[in-house]
């Protein structure tokens, strides 16, 4: 537990999919817990503990919903190769490797914490099948201070996996599973910081018998559900031939749909599916840049919120080659362009926050009393601000498309995590 403390700042953020709000010169309360106790409007002789510059505006942490973490050291390459090719000639011995434990923390010493500095809150990583790797996954998060959920990923079928990167039974892939949950569960840190989440690579890599152990341990321990659905003509072909019926429904037959359930891609939805997973409260991870390079589709984000689906957004490291999620943020702007049916950057900033916390299930993606204060600090100097030209929506613009690399300060529940502080900074210097 950190100090209770303040901030005086000024708030931009989308609390939904429409609605910019900006906030002046408004006072933060936090709680020793990490949560929001209030926002007002600053006065004189406030007493105020972190005070940002007016050139600095505050905005909620952003949140990756879709993260292949062994793949990090691979992040920009192969992307010209069909993805049976790049999962087979380059991906899945990549992830191979993480059975060298020491391998596997050097990779998450450098992810991590870069992905903090980009402002990644909260991260839901897709991890390795090896137990050890992914158990020091979720420490290293911890270590750091970012907000995750960290899935060991099952795969067994031998017509979809290499023999040697794969679980060698289905009862050991569901056993394997349900070990790293407990293990997760068992590690010390801050209470709810890092979970667990039940991991099916995707259908072509899992077993009937795996799937069905999957769902059913999900539904046991009360775990989160992540996997890939239709993600490709490829993949969504496949799973037609082998269950006759499209990849969701499929996976809601063995009990992978349910609350909170997180399914990257997703671009061969239908009409169908799409209300199935809203009656299930699942919903998707938007990769609009993994899907510009596998997915032969663009995903169609404005009508999927619309209609009230939860989405939220993700790199999709190393599918996508960029880790910062508001660079992503402008892809799904491009992207839904080539639908003529485009979403703008509030839109697109709303999946990146908010609708990524409701995806989840986490009071987070909004700056507001009872939520955590996951937070990041933008330098407005940075992203080419001109006072006498920008208004509030052209200043947002700007932030949501030139801010990466001008992100300044990190908090997770109350804790400054930027990169040279670390989680256990001492919150209230300026």
């Amino acid at each position: 537990m950190s100090e209770a403390f303040t901030v005086r700042a000024t708030i931009h953020q989308t609390p939904h999919p429409d609605t910019l709000t900006v906030q002046p010169d408004r006072v933060i309360a936090i709680d020793a817990a990490g949560r929001i106790e209030s926002i007002r409007p600053a006065t004189a002789g406030d007493s105020i503990d972190i005070e940002l510059p007016s050139t600095t505006v505050l905005l909620p942490g952003l949140i990756d919903t879709h993260i292949h973490a062994p793949q990090w050291p691979q992040l920009g390459t192969a992307l010209d190769r069909p993805l049976e090719e790049w999962l087979f000639d380059h991906t899945f011995p990549l992830e191979a490797r993480c059975a060298d434990l020491g391998f596997a923390e050097q990779v998450w010493a450098s992810m991590v914490p870069t992905l903090l500095g980009l402002g990644t809150t909260t991260a839901v990583y897709h991890a390795s099948i090896h137990e050890p790797a992914t158990t020091a996954l979720a420490e290293a998060c911890h270590r750091h201070g970012q907000r995750a959920f960290v899935g060991r990923v099952a795969m067994d079928d031998p017509t979809g996996t290499p023999e040697w990167y794969r679980d060698a039974t289905a009862t050991d892939a569901v056993a394997a599973s349900a070990r790293s949950i407990e293990a997760i569960r068992g590690l010390g840190g801050r209470p709810g910081l890092v979970e667990p989440i039940v991991t099916p690579r995707f259908i072509p890599a899992c077993t009937d018998a795996t799937l069905e152990g999957l769902g059913e341990l999900a539904a046991t321990t009360a775990t989160r559900i992540q996997t890939h659905c239709s993600e490709s003509d490829w993949e969504h072909d496949y799973v037609l031939d082998r269950h006759g019926t499209t990849d969701a429904a499929a996976l809601e037959r063995f009990g992978l749909i349910a609350e909170h359930t997180v399914l990257a891609h997703a671009t061969h939805l239908t009409g169908d599916d799409r209300a199935r997973l809203i009656g299930r409260g699942a919903g998707v991870a938007h990769c609009p840049l993994g899907n510009a390079y596998f997915s032969e589709r663009v995903f169609p984000a404005r009508a999927a919120i619309d209609s009230g689906l939860r989405i939220g957004l993700g790199t999709d490291i190393a599918g996508g080659a960029e880790a910062s999620l508001v660079g992503q943020c402008a892809h799904a702007v491009t992207s839904s362009r080539h639908l003529g049916d485009p979403i703008d950057v509030v839109q697109a900033f709303w999946m990146a926050t908010a609708g990524g916390a409701d995806l989840l299930g986490i009071p987070a993606g909004v700056l507001e009393p009872g939520r955590h204060f996951d937070a990041i600090a933008v330098d407005l100097d940075a992203v080419g601000v001109w006072p006498d030209i920008d208004d509030d929506a052209r200043v947002f613009e700007k932030i949501v498309r030139r801010g990466a690399d001008a992100i300044r300060r990190v908090w997770v529940d109350g804790v400054e995590v930027s990169p040279g502080r670390g989680p256990g900074a001492d919150t209230r210097s300026a």
